[in-house]
């Protein structure tokens, strides 16, 4: 009985280790044909899933959005975010025909709604350009500078591929984490049915998801300052924003290591930092309409 035991012991490590053999060389075939920079920053990227495929997938999102969502009626309110946004959509084109790099944003169907909702301060961009601002944020923005800041950010987002980026890794790390587990032998599958706790999901979201997060975050913050300084918008009203939104969260603002995003004051003493550099670097775009 004990050497039969140790035999399956063997049996089971060599499948074990075939196993990761072949996951690790699925991985590395993927992630050499699927390495990637951002833009501007060249920060190295991960892609695994096709832009064209999260762009429609997201399109429909969008539209299932603007059909259930409440959507504001000021219009004049939706005509200046939609200003704005074309505003920055053309710097971003002039920007990138300028250096002799492909446009990020050429296949881009943009699109803007404006929700009804006083109790959400936030805005979202979907891949493709489907951007969606809340009533809410506006009592942060205050003026057209401000809410420049935030389409900028969100564009950012869009022109720096993040959701792709997300959900690459997103499906690397699910195939990691089973991979960990048949290795261990049904560690972290054991230990979250014996506590009642997801580990995996646990381990993954603050010693992963929420540090990647943030250094997404403070790259479209970087990268929309540049489109916001292009588009001749006032990117210095972005402190001022980000004080404003501090002040909004009256103290209940969540950790740092908690959040997918940077704490304002972080973001505050960033955003100083980066200001004179790119007012100098990249001065409003001439004749832009």
């Amino acid at each position: 009985m004990y050497y039969s035991n140790i035999n399956m012991n063997k049996i089971n490590n060599i499948n074990r280790r075939k196993f990761l053999e072949l996951i690790g060389y699925c991985s590395c075939g993927f992630v050499i044909n699927s390495c990637a920079v951002a833009p501007i920053t060249e920060r190295k990227q991960l892609k695994l899933l096709p832009e064209a495929t999260l762009n429609r997938q997201a399109a429909e999102i969008y539209a299932n959005v603007r059909t259930k969502a409440k959507l504001s009626k000021d219009k004049n309110q939706l005509k200046e975010i939609k200003q704005i946004g074309a505003r920055i959509e053309k710097a971003v084109a002039m920007y990138f025909d300028s250096v002799g790099k492909p446009n990020p944003t050429a296949h881009f169907n943009w699109e803007y709604i404006l929700i009804e909702d006083d109790k959400i301060k936030n805005a979202w961009c979907m891949p493709g350009g489907k951007i969606a601002v809340y009533t809410g944020i506006l009592k942060v923005t205050k003026n057209k500078n401000g809410l420049a800041a935030v389409m900028g950010h969100e564009i950012a987002h869009a022109v720096a591929k993040h959701s792709i980026e997300r959900a690459s890794r997103a499906l690397v790390l699910n195939v990691g984490t089973a991979a960990v587990d048949i290795f261990t032998g049904g560690a972290i599958t054991n230990t979250s049915r014996a506590t009642g706790v997801d580990v995996a999901r646990m381990l993954r979201t603050f010693g992963i998801d929420n540090p990647f997060g943030r250094k997404q975050e403070s790259e479209a913050d970087y990268l929309g300052l540049i489109f916001s300084s292009l588009a001749g918008y006032d990117i210095r009203e972005s402190v001022k924003l980000w004080e404003r939104m501090k002040e909004s969260f009256k103290g209940k603002e969540p950790p740092e290591w908690m959040s997918t995003h940077p704490s304002s004051d972080k973001r505050i003493l960033t955003l100083k930092k980066w200001i004179p550099e790119i007012i100098l670097s990249y001065p409003p775009i001439i004749n832009i309409s």
